[in-house]
């Protein structure tokens, strides 16, 4: 009968050089005394004896050199031990990572986020990533609408994404993590621009920076505008928050923005609260399917970081019968 190849049969243990075998050949080598390092290690020393033996048999070669007084090392134990401290400092390394990577506390996500997020969340979330999860390396896309977003997860090119609802695809996920009401965004010199909270059928006269038609926010704006008697004149369309505010600074028309974008503090740009302004909706949405443990605490993550903050918005909105005349 012709014998298999020994290329497809496994090495057993008679041929192959263990962990546990370096790391009892280390303890021997640094103790240089086998009383001391079966001490160390929480065995009997004869049995550590015949690990070190069947280790030089394996190898082929003589490790130590052993006294009744002490343990030398020779010529090739000094690599071995050189080398196998490097090897078991490496599986130690491995087995850490490995296990950080399996608890979610380490890797890399890449996340959208809708413009209107820049000045309010993402920053906190940024933060609270760095404090919380040190091992996460984040990938921002940011200034994305949300129809943008649902695309970049279904085709793999987002892991996570801060958007606003409603989503479409049946593949995506998410969970709402802050409604904050509607504001709007008024150059310093207009009328308008007084201390005092906006009627939305005082806007009808002004022209608008919008948002792409795709966006959730221009839905809504113009929603607002329609209950109100009047369709929007739009003079100017803004993919980017910050682009749609410096046109508001120059005096281009006005413009509708959730309250969290109040954090950002452009010059020749007052906001106003909306009367009566519905509250919109921010969620983190993932793939269905994604059940890693880092995208979880990642979510997690952004959950815990808006809660901190509490409500958005600031204020509460006076109703009409609360509302100043205006001067």
């Amino acid at each position: 009968m012709v014998d298999d190849d020994p290329s497809d049969r496994a090495e057993g243990p008679e041929s192959t050089m263990e962990i546990r075998q370096l790391n009892y050949f280390i303890a021997v080598a640094e103790e240089r005394h086998f009383g001391r390092a079966a001490k160390r290690l929480h065995m009997a020393q004869p049995p550590l004896s015949q690990q070190i033996r069947q280790l030089e048999e394996q190898l082929g070669v003589r490790l130590l050199d052993r006294t009744t007084r002490r343990v030398d090392l020779t010529a090739a134990g000094q690599v071995l031990l050189d080398r196998g401290r490097l090897i078991i400092n490496e599986v130690e390394a491995l087995k850490a990572d490995v296990y950080q990577v399996g608890q979610g506390a380490t890797g890399v996500l890449r996340v959208g986020f809708s413009g209107s997020a820049t000045y309010g969340v993402m920053p906190r979330v940024v933060r609270r990533a760095k404090e919380a999860m040190p091992g996460l390396s984040l990938t921002l896309h940011g200034e994305m609408l949300t129809p943008a977003m649902e695309e970049g997860l279904r085709d793999h090119t987002l892991d996570a994404a801060l958007l606003r609802p409603p989503v479409v695809s049946p593949d995506v996920e998410y969970r709402v993590v802050a409604r904050e009401p509607l504001v709007v965004a008024l150059p310093s010199f207009s009328a308008l621009a007084v201390d005092l909270p906006v009627a939305v059928h005082e806007l009808q006269d002004q022209e608008f920076i919008t948002y792409p038609p795709d966006s959730v926010l221009y839905r809504t704006a113009a929603d607002l505008c329609r209950q109100a008697g009047f369709q929007p004149r739009v003079a100017q369309v803004a993919g980017e928050t910050s682009t749609l505010l410096s046109f508001v600074a120059a005096g281009g028309g006005v413009a509708v923005v959730p309250a969290g974008v109040r954090a950002f503090q452009l010059e020749g740009v007052v906001y106003r609260d909306i009367e009566h302004s519905p509250q919109i909706e921010l969620a983190v949405a993932w793939r269905r399917e994604d059940r890693s443990a880092l995208l979880h605490n990642f979510i997690d993550l952004v959950v815990d970081a808006q809660a901190a903050l509490g409500p958005s918005g600031g204020a509460p909105v006076p109703t009409a019968q609360e509302r100043p005349a205006r001067p």
